[in-house]
């Protein structure tokens, strides 16, 4: 069962550190499925997450790539951009499949679009944008992250 934790952030600044917090906490085979509507700042908290795992802050939208790769020492960082995805040969086009044959985390932006095809037990955030800067972030994961906002 998921539990489910609620957190503010009030910039950009915030959802990066918010990020690093959650990158900290991931290992080889998690994935973190995003969703929210454009500028809500999945790509931003993405940045935060490559800097916890610690792969660096050199996070760009795979908007017209499709797929992102951060390799580092340790576990890599595989981003996704769903939002042109709308069957499953558009997704089969993004080697989706394969990396999830990887020990890396997968961060799925759009990940409704292919919910059906997201590997067990993914780590949700739901992002609600407030205004320009603030966001509201649920994150329905497991026992990891119970403590997250603190």
């Amino acid at each position: 069962m998921k539990n489910s934790i609620e957190i503010i952030t009030a910039s950009p600044e915030e959802t990066i550190k918010l990020g690093e917090k959650i990158g900290s906490r991931l290992r080889g085979g998690d994935c973190v499925a995003f969703k929210g509507g454009l500028g809500a700042g999945k790509t931003t908290i993405t940045r935060g997450i490559s800097i916890g795992m610690g792969l660096g802050d050199e996070v760009t939208s795979p908007t017209f790539a499709l797929v992102n790769e951060y390799r580092g020492k340790g576990t890599s960082l595989c981003h996704f951009d769903m939002y042109r995805i709308t069957s499953y040969a558009d997704l089969e086009t993004t080697g989706f499949y394969d990396y999830m044959d990887e020990d890396a985390v997968l961060a799925v932006e759009w990940s409704e679009n292919i919910e059906s095809a997201l590997p067990e037990n993914p780590v949700v955030i739901e992002i609600q944008r407030i205004d320009e800067n603030t966001r509201k972030f649920i994150i329905a994961g497991d026992e990891r992250f119970d403590d997250i906002g603190n």
